[in-house]
């Protein structure tokens, strides 16, 4: 698979109820059995919600820890997420914040708490609802309700897909995982803590101390 990869998407057609009606009573982190064309058919604007192996996921309201780490890992992304060169920074990336993102062979889709593409080889920023172009990045901030689909169900999506870089935050334990693809799998290259403080992959050329991630930076 090529790193400009785009996927096709059919047009949204709803096979059976309405949309408000498929996601009524759902609480915290229930499954409800959907179509692909009923999934993109939701206004997902009001409901924040995945799509795993034909089943309408919906996401849990992010603990304050979370919400902290999320917004730290965006601001100290900064640097990177403009056009390349200049005193600000590397640049070089297109960095979004929960964006659906499509993965076609699996039909899911994934809100990621934060995605990156390259502009090297993304010279437009991605667009779409849901994103229809691979991520060259993806991130996800663990939380106990999640921790089971980003370690195992998205890490095996991702690889499939040969996304070339994946992190998984932990903002309970203070530790950073990033994983870059190969074709056996995805390997680990690098296990940070809060008191590590090193360049980060893909992103190079700037060191951060990984305990900004989840605010302990005074």
């Amino acid at each position: 698979m090529g790193n400009q990869t785009r996927y096709a998407t059919s047009s949204p057609r709803v096979s059976g109820g309405t949309p408000r009606a498929m996601l009524a009573g759902m609480s915290t982190g229930a499954r409800r059995t959907a179509t692909l064309e009923e999934f993109l058919a939701l206004n997902r604007d009001e409901h924040p919600v995945e799509f795993f192996d034909g089943e309408i996921v919906e996401r849990a309201a992010p603990s304050p820890a979370h919400g902290l780490t999320h917004s730290k890992a965006a601001e100290l992304l900064g640097p990177f997420n403009r056009r390349a060169g200049g005193p600000r920074g590397p640049g070089g990336w297109w960095i979004m914040l929960e964006v659906d993102v499509i993965y076609p062979r699996r039909n899911d889709v994934f809100r990621h708490d934060l995605v990156g593409f390259r502009r090297d080889l993304h010279p437009e920023r991605p667009a779409g609802t849901p994103v229809t172009t691979r991520p060259d990045w993806a991130c996800e901030i663990i939380s106990p309700s999640t921790r089971r689909a980003d370690q195992v169900r998205k890490l095996r999506c991702l690889h499939q897909h040969e996304v070339p870089f994946y992190w998984l935050l932990d903002p309970e334990e203070e530790t950073l995982l990033v994983y870059r693809h190969s074709a056996e799998g995805y390997v680990n290259v690098l296990a940070a803590t809060a008191e590590d403080v090193m360049e980060l992959p893909p992103f190079l050329g700037v060191e951060v101390a990984v305990a900004a991630l989840f605010g302990r930076d005074d």
